[in-house]
């Protein structure tokens, strides 16, 4: 059985400091949309408990996609290229 032939399931990053700083990209703007990003309803049409858990899932998944569209170059001063 030849393994180097076998793909793996998803790419891997091949620069560790740039996976760091897309994580850090993420969860930075994770933490700031949850004070400048949607607000849960309120009154008769809020969605209670359950919006304000799911919330916090959109606002990860919302960070997730701002990190990967816009570069906010977290890497700079560390002597690593942002491709």
């Amino acid at each position: 059985m030849n393994v180097s032939s076998i793909a793996a399931g998803s790419p891997t990053n091949q620069n560790p400091r740039r996976e760091l700083s897309d994580g850090l990209e993420q969860a930075f703007l994770s933490e700031m949309l949850k004070y400048a990003g949607p607000r849960e309803s309120q009154g008769e049409f809020g969605g209670g408990i359950g919006e304000s858990q799911f919330s916090s899932l959109m606002n990860d998944a919302y960070a997730e996609t701002m990190s990967r569209t816009m570069d906010m170059s977290f890497l700079s001063g560390t002597g690593v290229k942002n491709d």
